[in-house]
């Protein structure tokens, strides 16, 4: 085993880091207070290559691996969970599953914009239309319907917690087709925002990651190219599945950078911070603190990585992404209530982050794929 990075994955890992300094830090409280979508830092996300960062040069990504991609996403979500979130999306479910699984065609015409994450010289980014009022955990039952047309399919339905909602120009729509064949009657479909039929709904007033823009999306009678199905028919179920998977890896690095801001934050604080005579860092309670969140944060970030390796390695990743999502999401909500602790009264007052970070770390035991549907994953892996 070797622990040691690449040259190159280092090289990422601080253009990284000076980004999330440089770009995020600055209005990152008045972002959250205000639900403002980081339009800006995206956009010069997309000028370092980060939004299509594991896509193939020649569709119009950086060609970096899956290690290179959780060191960014740590590092930038240790500032601003808002926008890494839309990396995430964008990176780990638009372009991968487009990638993975779309036709030539569909590469060329969608997959180049996003992964460099502009077209034309506007914005250029990708949504991932899974989760409904009634499917969330239980993907299988989606009520949004696709309904066969010969030449196009006609689509209807809703769509709930779209991260990207409004600022994407595209989605990737799971719909179902043939209600006879349950799973397996579900098509992916490509479908583009401003196509007659598709209305984006309000923005939801969240608890935590309010930066990032998230939306409920309707379709009425939208008419979706056949040219526009990912795969095959049927196979919208599975490559939704396969997508997360991966996703998950984005969202468990999410979950690590939260958890590490928070505790570096919080390091730092308890270094100057005095009581009864001396840092608090020199008393035993503190520092019993601060060696639990950093064992914790270390945990996660190697299981991240052994993720992020299988992944690179084309080992199967479905059990490894989830390990690492489950206990990184959860070490995030564990290390940010620490922080804010630590911090005493200041960690309840937003221009300390922490409770700001607390309140991002929630999100994280939720979407992607909740704690509890990571352990069916887990345990039906290792019960066979």
């Amino acid at each position: 085993m070797n622990f040691e990075f690449t040259e190159e994955q280092l090289m990422i890992q601080k253009a990284a880091k000076d980004f999330a300094i440089t770009e995020c830090l600055p209005g990152v409280i008045e972002r959250d207070e205000l639900q403002k979508f980081p339009k800006d830092q995206i956009v010069k996300l997309a000028d370092l290559g980060f939004m299509g960062m594991m896509v193939k040069p020649e569709y119009g990504g950086s060609g970096l691996d899956t290690v290179s991609y959780v060191l960014a996403m740590e590092e930038i979500s240790k500032v601003d969970a808002s926008t890494s979130v839309c990396m995430s999306v964008n990176n780990s479910l638009v372009c991968y599953g487009l990638e993975a699984f779309g036709s030539e065609a569909q590469k060329q015409q969608y997959l180049v914009p996003l992964a460099q994450g502009k077209k034309d010289g506007e914005l250029y980014i990708g949504a991932f239309l899974l989760s409904e009022p009634e499917a969330g955990s239980d993907a299988t039952s989606q009520q949004t319907t696709a309904e066969d047309m010969g030449d196009y399919y006609l689509l209807n339905g809703t769509k709930n917690w779209i991260t990207n909602g409004s600022s994407a120009s595209v989605y990737l729509v799971m719909a179902q087709t043939d209600r006879a064949k349950g799973p397996h009657g579900i098509n992916t479909l490509i479908v583009e925002k401003h196509w007659p039929g598709v209305t984006v709904g309000p923005k939801e007033n969240k608890l935590g990651i309010r930066g990032s823009d998230t939306h409920t999306i309707m379709f009425n009678d939208v008419k979706v190219p056949k040219k526009n199905r990912v795969g095959e028919d049927g196979f919208g179920f599975k490559f939704a599945m396969k997508t997360l998977a991966g996703g998950r890896i984005g969202i468990a690095s999410q979950a690590l950078g939260i958890a590490s801001g928070a505790y570096e934050t919080a390091l730092k604080y308890s270094k100057q911070r005095k009581a009864f005579g001396k840092e608090i860092a020199q008393h035993q309670a503190i520092q019993f603190k601060l060696a639990d969140m950093a064992t914790q944060i270390e945990a996660a970030r190697l299981l991240c990585l052994k993720a992020a390796c299988d992944k690179d390695n084309g080992r199967n990743y479905d059990v490894s992404s989830s390990m690492a999502k489950v206990f990184a999401s959860e070490t995030a909500m564990a290390v940010t209530t620490e922080a804010v602790q630590i911090h005493g009264g200041y960690g309840f007052v937003k221009e300390y982050h922490v409770e700001r970070m607390m309140r991002d770390a929630k999100i994280t035991q939720i979407y992607e794929g909740t704690s509890e549907v990571q352990r069916i994953v887990i345990s039906r892996a290792i019960l066979k």
